[in-house]
Parts: structure tokens; sequence; C-alpha cells
């Protein structure tokens, strides 16, 4: 177990440093971010220039150059914002919470929704309830998610007024934006359970047990369940990513003041530098996710912890 986790760690820490590079590599290619620190390039010298560049360390050699910047991002030195003269690591951190919390409750719901919908079609296979549930789940792939997301503020905040159209000023203010996020990772977890779900029910085993009287909730879920993990699992582990990285759309439609806003905004100012920043910690997210889904791979199947 211990070798395990210590391989899929170094893998992790691996990830990382590709990112790193690639990062580092983009944000030379574009150009030279002097003059967007500077202003006008007519009102500034050559001296103010050099005087930059050295300050930013862009005089140095790019080997040098892409060690000082590894060495920033242990340390969470992120740099500087162009645009709010403020560090980056300061302006992530007032919006992290926000993305944060609207990643976790759109994880949640697309569990506490999916899952369930999954095991029932799989059960119930061929009735009502099951041809609902894959209409459900067609409608939930098929709807883009800024449409979905300007069709609940036309519907709920606009015609009925339940909730608020935009912000997180009211806490029914992360309804909205959690449905507008997590409904396509309902539909597909619904999908992906119930196919696991039907080719475990169909084994061997399975009949195997129920000739021997075992009860149906019993093969449901302690054998059935457990041993159609998998497939969920790995599925898990790209929706956690997916809904910290992927929340710019519903944060951009409903006003959301986190992370994705935030990747908008300095894309629309030129603000390297914090865009730099924030695809660190995003990607540093989807690294921590896929960590953990490996943790509870050797949990669910030891044939994977021991292989």
């Amino acid at each position: 177990m211990q070798r395990f986790l210590v391989r899929r760690f170094i893998v992790s820490i691996l990830t990382l440093l590709a990112v790193s590079l690639i990062i580092f590599v983009m944000s030379r290619a574009v150009g030279d971010p002097t003059y967007l620190y500077l202003g006008n390039p007519e009102d500034v010298t050559q001296e103010d220039v050099d005087s930059m560049r050295s300050l930013l360390g862009l005089d140095k050699h790019p080997v040098h150059q892409y060690g000082i910047f590894l060495k920033n991002l242990a340390t969470g030195n992120l740099g500087e914002s162009i645009r709010e003269r403020r560090p980056v690591s300061e302006v992530i951190m007032e919006r992290l919470p926000a993305t944060l919390m609207l990643g976790a409750s759109s994880f949640a719901f697309a569990l506490v929704i999916g899952i369930p919908m999954g095991i029932i079609s799989a059960v119930w296979r061929g009735s009502i309830v099951d041809q609902i549930g894959k209409v459900i789940a067609l409608i939930g792939q098929a709807a883009p998610p800024f449409w979905l997301g300007i069709m609940g503020i036309f519907f709920f905040a606009v015609q009925l007024g339940w909730l608020p159209p935009y912000g997180r000023q009211e806490p029914t203010g992360i309804i909205l934006p959690t449905i507008t996020l997590g409904w396509l990772f309902v539909a597909a977890n619904m999908r992906l359970v119930r196919s696991a779900m039907l080719d475990v029910l169909d084994s061997e085993y399975i009949r195997l047990a129920r000739a021997k009287g075992v009860s149906n909730r019993m093969i449901i879920w302690k054998h059935a369940l457990r041993n159609s993990l998998i497939p969920p699992l790995t599925f898990a582990g790209v929706t956690m990513g997916s809904l910290v990285t992927g929340s710019l759309i519903a944060e951009t439609v409903f006003a959301w003041p986190g992370l994705g806003q935030l990747a908008v905004r300095a894309m629309n100012g030129l603000d390297f530098g914090l865009l730099q920043g924030v695809v660190i910690i995003f990607t540093l997210m989807y690294v921590i996710a896929s960590f953990l889904v490996d943790v509870l791979y050797a949990y669910v199947d030891p044939r994977i912890r021991f292989g």
C-alpha cells in the first residue's frame, strides 16, 4: 500500500513539474511583459526598461529564470498582478473560497443525485423509472451549461422569483450555479453507474448469490455496488477536478466571485501574471483530486494496491 502511494505521489510531483515548465515556456512565448508593467512604450526610457527587466529576472538565462520560477512556486510566491499591483497569491486567496464552495456543492449534487439514479435504473432496468432516467441523462448531457444557467435565471429568478439571479450575497444564491455546473455530471454519473451495475448484476457470482438465497438488498449494496465502483471512482476524480477548473462558465453567468471569473478578467486585462497563477492553482487542485482517487482505488480494490 505504501509503495503504491509513494509511486502515485512521485507521478503527481512530475506532473506538476511538467505543467510548470509548459506554463513557463508559454508565458515567455507570448512576448516581453516589461511594457505591461511600464505602460506606454513612448513614455519610458531604455533605462526604465532595463531596470524592469532586471527586477523581473528577464535579463538572466532561461534556465536560471526557470529555477527562480520553481523556487518562487515552492515558497508560494506567484508574482504580482499587473493590473491590481498586488501579490497574485493574495488576489487568488480572496477568490478561492468561493470557487471551492461552488465546486464542493456541485460535486455533492452530482454524486447524491447521479449515483442513486444509476443504481435504481440498473436494478429496475426496462421499467418506466429506467426510461425516465435515460431521458434525464440524455437531456443533462445535451444541454450546454451556459444555456442551462440562462434558463435557470429566466424561470427561477425572473419569472418565479424563487432564487437570486446572481452573486453570493444570499445563501440561496449558490443553488442555481450548483445545478448549472453539476447537472452534466449528474447525467454522466447516472449512465456510468447504471452501466457498471448492469455488468456486475449479470455476472456469475451474483447469480450464485441469488441461488444461495442472499437477499436482494445485500446483493445490490454489498456485492454489486462495491464491485462496480472503479469506473465511477475514475469519473469522480475527473469530476472533482473539472468542477473546480470548469467553473468559468457558471461563475461568469452568475457573477460568482471565484477563480473562474478572475481568470476571465485576467484574460481580458492581459494580466498574464494573475492568469498564470490561476492556472497553477487549477492544476494543483486537479493533481490533488487525481491523487485522492488513486488512494480510493487502493482502498476499494486490493488488486490495484498490490499490483
